[in-house]
């Protein structure tokens, strides 16, 4: 099958099952979504959610987050994996966010991946989220996603599926293509019991 037709048929079915994308964490303001993206590696959205309403209900403001008891936020996000690792990251990036840049996230991808617990994937998931700026971040499912429908190889790092992905995709549909494939492997294209059956997309997956 050509690229471009491969490409059509990929991305009407993602229209086809997600119209209207919506990313599944709840956040108020640009810090809720940066600190509630860092705590959602290894666990899921939902768990996130309930966390962070207990959270940011107690502490709400960065100033408060920053003068919070880090065993206090231990005992509040406790469900979530690297849980201590995680409350270290909440004290240190709203005590840098507070004291260096007004309390306010700044657009600045240099600065925001030198944030503790902050990475790549993290940035491009906020900016695609919170500006709408091209950026397309592979988390497990989007990875799962690029290699079964064969846009990236399966030996393929991290970096390369996001490379071959912005080739595969217009540059201003980047942040929706992420959100729908996010979706995609959470509900379709699971990692476990995937609904092939159904699919629309599995003749050009590996696990036809």
């Amino acid at each position: 099958m050509k690229m471009s037709n491969k490409k059509a048929l990929v991305e009407d079915y993602l229209e086809e099952l997600f119209p209207d994308p919506k990313c599944e964490l709840n956040y108020k303001n640009d810090y809720e979504l940066l600190l509630a993206i860092m705590l959602s590696a290894q666990t899921t959205d939902k768990r996130v959610n309930e966390c962070t309403k207990v959270l940011f209900g107690k502490y709400q403001t960065l100033e408060a987050l920053s003068k919070a008891n880090i065993k206090d936020i231990e005992k509040i996000i406790r469900s979530l994996g690297s849980f201590r690792k995680k409350s270290e990251y909440i004290n240190k990036i709203s005590t840098i966010l507070v004291e260096n840049y007004n309390s306010k996230v700044p657009v600045d991808r240099e600065i925001l991946e030198s944030l503790p617990g902050v990475g790549r994937k993290t940035v491009n998931v906020f900016f695609g989220e919170y500006y709408d700026m091209p950026a397309i971040a592979v988390d497990t499912h989007v990875e799962r996603v690029s290699k079964r429908l064969k846009i990236a190889k399966m030996d393929a790092t991290v970096s390369e599926v996001e490379q071959k992905l912005m080739r595969f995709y217009k540059k201003e549909d980047w942040a929706r293509r992420h959100l729908q494939m996010v979706l995609f492997g959470r509900y379709h294209c699971k990692a476990m019991k995937p609904l092939c059956e159904e699919c629309k997309l599995k003749d050009i997956c590996r696990k036809k």
